[in-house]
């Protein structure tokens, strides 16, 4: 009888889980610490937002690509954590929008600044999609939507999308790395249309 790979061991796999869930958390203790010994520069406020949002951005890239790492390893211990991914990176998503509330934007009159500044409208538009992500990601949703699980969250194509041009739309001189995240993102899902064709990008197709 052959041995189950290492990477296969349930002790592996959770040690597995755990790492990831400590390094999507990484992001918040370091800004933590950074409030803590008051190193955020002369803008606080703005300096959380960014840190926030670039948190989530990133995670959402990662949770992309798990599945083509899944498709190159064969081990499907990359999908095990994806989901916790996403999640991380909706918290993350979360507390940017209120810091970017409490800090930037304000409370009031929001509707006259999302016209003067149509970054915002592309990352509330990435937000509002990443909602019933979140919000169908438990086992018991998958099981309730059954088919309609995959076409829906094929929206995280397009959230990534509006994130990226959120971000870009934004940048001021520096645009490097931006640029780059673009082509990651662009390379994933020159992937997808590879394995999946067309349909495989489309939110609430079916493949």
């Amino acid at each position: 009888m052959n041995r189950p790979r290492i990477v296969d061991r349930p002790a592996f796999v959770l040690a597995f889980r755990l790492l990831a869930a400590f390094l999507a958390c990484v992001p918040l203790l370091i800004l933590a610490i950074n409030i803590a010994t008051q190193s955020l520069g002369p803008d606080p406020g703005q300096e959380v937002t960014e840190s926030l949002g670039l948190a989530a951005f990133q995670l959402l890239i990662v949770t992309l690509a798990m599945t083509p790492l899944k498709r190159w390893s064969g081990w499907a211990g990359w999908i095990r954590v994806r989901r916790m991914l996403g999640l991380f990176a909706f918290f993350y998503a979360v507390l940017h929008v209120l810091a970017f509330l409490q800090f930037i934007l304000g409370w009031s009159d929001l509707w006259a600044t999302f016209t003067k500044r149509p970054y915002i409208v592309a990352g509330a538009l990435s937000f509002l999609m990443l909602v019933p992500l979140a919000v169908t990601s438990t086992r018991r949703m998958v099981k309730r939507l059954g088919k309609n699980w995959k076409p829906l969250h094929k929206l995280i194509y397009l959230i990534a999308i509006a994130a990226w041009v959120h971000f870009i739309w934004q940048a001021r001189s520096d645009i490097g790395e931006m640029v780059a995240y673009g082509l990651v993102i662009l390379g994933l899902l020159a992937l997808r249309w590879k394995w999946n064709g067309v349909r495989g990008l489309i939110p609430f197709a079916r493949a």
